[in-house]
């Protein structure tokens, strides 16, 4: 083995002294040279075809391409300056019904329907939950609410603060105040209002109608509602339509009727249900369309008054161009329609609304809107009014199941209720079940509605105040010429008698009832008319 040359292991020992020395300092080294450039590689040429690109890298790019093309994202908008008013906000959906505030300018919070109610308790900067609670004070589990006062020191009450915040915005109250009720034999009451608020205030009546069922069935009630104060239809049997019309109700004067009439039972025992509600008080529903819709929806509605939707009945008198609609936008109640003749004749002068809307318009409607065997199994319900010699021989029937082969409908026949001033009188009994036997046999569910309060003028067609009549005149000129052409039969003159009187009170009540005397007899002679 050769020797170390001298000096090498001390250098080493030395490198290493000095490596320790200077710590983890780093050695500097220059940087190596850079390579020589390299020359370009000759183009080559391009292929005859290319590969597609996978089908999540064209997703990504075309998904890239509309952000590329719109640039950078626009800025969010910067935040009103202190003291800026606020943004005007949405009308809201319900702003142009009419009849929605009382007069002093509050909104009338029975006019709404729940939904409604939210959107309005959002105007005005409250929680959704905030409609719940006025709903359920309003109507449900028997509280019926008058104001939110009421309900101070209450379990769910409303605060003190809130009672003032809605003092001057909005009301719970129904627009009007029973007066009085009137009680018949049978357990009918009528209720007498005074409207409150409205158009023209006034009053209107409600009946409270017990159902007679066979022994050992649960007793129930149905409520007939009024929707206007008096008619404008001009009716000839019909009392109110003696009135002319003073004012539309509102949807919460309409509710607020079903509201008195439980109230009334609470003060009185009566633990009887309001099972049923109809439409068929004073007025034509459909001539106040916005407000009936309204408040079928609030009386329908699970956690207010809760009235099956198969148990309210709107009835109307025939108006073509309003039952489209109706048929369209209420879910929540069934449609009857007043017939009563089965000729134009008849029903021009016993129902002077048949000139704007014949026989031939109605029923194509109907046969449109309730196609006989729709699978939906939607019914009407078509009214007959039973008048003596007017409109109930076996040839009327005949035409009546002829006129309703295509309509899917159920027939009600209702028996006259008389009242002052009237020149018709009611079917005999026997008449009236051949009547029916006719029907039946042509494959009819026909049904007699039984008269009911007619004592003390709750029965169907006896509603009113004569006293407020808006045609007065008129109506008596019309009734002194039926009850002239009605002693003398059908005969010709007595026919001529009833045109004079259709004459003189045509400005508002339409032909005078015994014109149709006349025209039936004609009919039912040749038996003509529509078929």
């Amino acid at each position: 083995m050769l020797p170390k040359p001298p000096g090498i292991g001390a250098a080493r020992a030395g490198g290493r002294a000095t490596q320790r020395r200077i710590g983890a300092a780093a050695v500097v080294r220059p940087p190596p040279p850079p390579p020589p450039p390299r020359a370009p590689a000759p183009a080559l040429a391009a292929p005859a075809t290319v590969a597609a690109p996978s089908r999540r890298v064209a997703a990504r790019s075309a998904a890239a391409a509309p952000a590329a093309a719109a640039g950078p994202p626009a800025a969010a908008p910067a935040p009103p300056a202190a003291g800026a008013a606020a943004p005007p906000r949405p009308p809201l959906s319900f702003a142009a019904r009419p009849g929605l505030y009382d007069g002093r300018g509050r909104l009338m919070l029975k006019c709404l329907t729940l939904p409604e109610l939210e959107e309005w308790c959002e105007s005005i900067g409250e929680d959704r939950r905030r409609a719940v609670q006025l709903w359920r004070w309003m109507y449900a589990d028997d509280k019926w609410a008058g104001a939110p006062e009421d309900t101070i020191g209450l379990q769910n009450g409303f605060s003190p603060a809130f009672c003032e915040k809605m003092r001057p915005l909005a009301s719970m109250e129904g627009g009007l105040r029973l007066e009085g009720v009137a009680r018949a034999r049978d357990g009918t009451r009528k209720l007498v209002f005074r409207l409150t608020e409205g158009e023209g205030k006034g009053g209107i009546e409600a009946v409270l109608i017990p159902v007679v069922r066979e022994a050992g069935s649960k007793p129930r009630i149905t409520l007939c509602v009024s929707s206007q104060v008096g008619c404008d239809m001009g009716c000839k049997f019909c009392l109110t339509g003696k009135l002319g019309l003073a004012a539309n109700l509102s949807a919460a004067q309409i509710t607020e009727q079903l509201v008195e009439a439980r109230r009334l039972q609470a003060r009185e025992g009566d633990g009887v249900p309001i099972t049923n509600i109809v439409y068929m008080g004073m007025g034509e529903p459909l001539h106040n369309l916005e407000a009936v819709l309204a408040s079928a929806e609030g009386m329908a509605h699970p956690l207010g008054l809760h009235v099956s939707h198969n148990k309210i009945t709107v009835s109307t008198v025939g108006l073509v161009d309003r039952l489209g609609e109706f048929v369209a936008r209420c879910s929540t109640a069934q449609l009857a329609v007043s017939l009563h003749a089965t000729t134009d004749e008849i029903r021009d002068a016993i129902v002077p609304v048949n000139r704007r809307h014949d026989l031939s318009s109605l029923l194509g409607a109907l046969a449109e809107h309730y196609p006989r065997g729709n699978p939906a199994k939607r019914r009407v319900l078509i009214e007959y009014v039973m008048l003596d010699g007017v409109n109930d021989s076996d040839k009327d029937a005949e035409r009546l199941v002829r006129l309703l082969e295509p309509i899917e409908a159920k027939v009600n026949l209702i028996q006259f209720n008389a009242h002052e001033g009237t020149p018709f009188r009611r079917t005999p009994d026997a008449r009236l079940l051949a009547f029916r036997s006719i029907l039946i046999r042509g494959g009819r569910v026909c049904t007699i509605r039984d008269s009911r309060g007619d004592d003390q003028l709750a029965a169907c067609g006896q509603l009113g105040d004569v006293s407020t009549a808006r045609r007065p005149k008129a109506a008596a000129a019309a009734g002194e010429a039926a009850g002239e052409a009605a002693s003398a039969g059908e005969d010709a003159a007595a026919a001529s008698a009833a045109g004079e009187a259709r004459g003189a009170a045509s400005g508002c009540c339409g032909a005078a009832p015994e014109a149709a005397a006349a025209a039936h007899g004609a009919a039912a002679g040749g038996g003509g008319g529509a078929a």
